[in-house]
């Protein structure tokens, strides 16, 4: 029923796997070690069509200097943490709450509400874009980082329902009926006796969705424009268009867009595997 391990496997398989998979890793790595390497080139190097030989020359430090002195990247940046943020917190606090509802209380449309939350995440976010757009405009916040904020928490809010609410069942009822005889309100029983023991799903959950929110594309090309508002998903398209031939800086920036998520998973590396697996050998 299960794949075999393969410390169990025959020698020759055992060997086949330890020369596969640094050949699949190298593969797979090859686009992020092509925008790496491109990110040090010189101009020169993008203009002749040296796009995998061995650099002309190492311009790391101006590149990476260049994207911040000569192009409002620094303005994305501070946009994409504007939304991210607040959107995060407010999907993660949403969902608690939500979580606990539907995870604690047992009443007749329980599931109803339940499958609501999670139909969302079935709903094609293409679809969407019109009656979206149409909305911030009527709201007034369209082309700021409040319709992305608004947006990211609605829409996220329904799988950190999911995962609440999923998690919330699996600690162990007899905590909360004590605290209930002890005559504890349920908002304290929230506070006090649920939340504590949230925090290791909290913090799994805090970066899939800082993740999700960070690399956001699509929905920062429909609701924002200019630089004002754009996060950094969106700004680098923008440098494409006016560093029309400087793959370079467009290297660059897309090597410091990806680092915010990269270091906030190593941040917070244990608490996010802790948060996935507890339970996982109940």
């Amino acid at each position: 029923m299960f794949p075999r391990p393969v410390q169990k496997s025959s020698p020759a398989a055992r060997i086949t796997y330890q020369i596969a998979l640094p050949v699949a890793l190298f593969i797979w790595l090859i686009p992020l070690l092509a925008v790496a390497v491109t990110s040090i080139r010189s101009g020169a190097d993008i203009t002749s069509g040296n796009y995998w030989g061995w650099p002309s020359s190492f311009n790391l430090i101006e590149n990476y200097t260049t994207i911040f002195t000569n192009t409002p990247l620094a303005s994305y940046i501070l946009n994409s943490f504007k939304v991210t943020i607040p959107a995060v917190l407010g999907a993660i606090i949403l969902s608690c709450l939500t979580g606990f509802a539907l995870g604690i209380y047992k009443f007749r449309s329980n599931l109803f509400v339940f499958f609501l939350f999670v139909a969302g995440n079935f709903i094609p976010s293409q679809i969407l874009m019109v009656p979206v757009r149409d909305l911030s405009i009527q709201m007034g916040v369209y082309n700021s980082v409040y319709a992305l904020i608004l947006f990211h928490i609605a829409f996220q809010t329904g799988f950190c329902t999911l995962f609440m609410r999923n998690f919330i069942r699996t600690l162990p009822r007899e905590l909360i009926e004590a605290a209930r005889i002890e005559g504890v309100s349920e908002f304290r029983i929230f506070y006090y006796v649920v939340l504590p023991l949230m925090r290791p799903a909290i913090a799994a959950l805090s970066v899939l969705v800082f993740t999700f929110i960070w690399n956001d594309y699509f929905w920062a090309t429909v609701l924002t424009q200019g630089a004002h508002a754009q996060p950094i998903t969106a700004g680098i398209k923008s440098l494409n268009g006016e560093w029309i031939a400087a793959w370079q800086l467009v290297s660059a920036g897309s090597i410091v867009a990806a680092l915010p998520p990269v270091l906030m998973f190593f941040l917070m590396q244990k608490h996010f595997i802790a948060g996935l697996t507890l339970g996982a050998v109940k």
